[in-house]
């Protein structure tokens, strides 16, 4: 966990207690996607959670920013849908900053769209917008 805040706090602009991350994925341990660089060092997370019947949700989702543009995010991107279809969920969402255009184009390439504006969602007041897409 202490390498995965400082990733937060640099790619999310949010902060977050580190205990919160354990808790998260307690229900859905599978969710939380770590990957390493070849010291076992955590380079790029998606913490996803199953907290609604039928869907997933992309909580939080992170490339260290030495190693983005690597394929890292694509690959555990791909990972985490998969997950997704062997637990037979039908929809998955997720959240965004409306000014991070670099994950919105991301996530458009994995069929997301907006479905929602989050007025004031982010803590520094920033919108943002609900992103969604079927897992078939």
């Amino acid at each position: 966990m202490p390498y995965i805040t400082p990733i937060v706090a640099d790619a999310l602009r949010e902060h977050y207690d580190p205990a919160l991350y354990p808790s998260l994925s307690a229900n859905w341990p599978e969710g939380f996607l770590v990957a390493t660089d070849p010291s076992d060092v955590p380079i790029a997370f998606l913490l996803g959670v199953h907290q609604v019947e039928g869907e997933g949700r992309v909580l939080m989702f992170a490339v260290d920013r030495d190693h983005r543009g690597q394929g890292l995010g694509t690959l555990l991107m791909n990972e985490f849908l998969a997950r997704c279809r062997e637990k037979q969920l039908r929809r998955v969402t997720l959240e965004v900053r409306v000014g991070n255009a670099t994950a919105i184009r991301f996530y458009a390439r994995f069929r997301f769209s907006v479905v929602d504006l989050l007025r004031g969602y982010y803590s520094d007041g920033e919108n943002g917008y609900q992103m969604a897409r079927d897992v078939g």
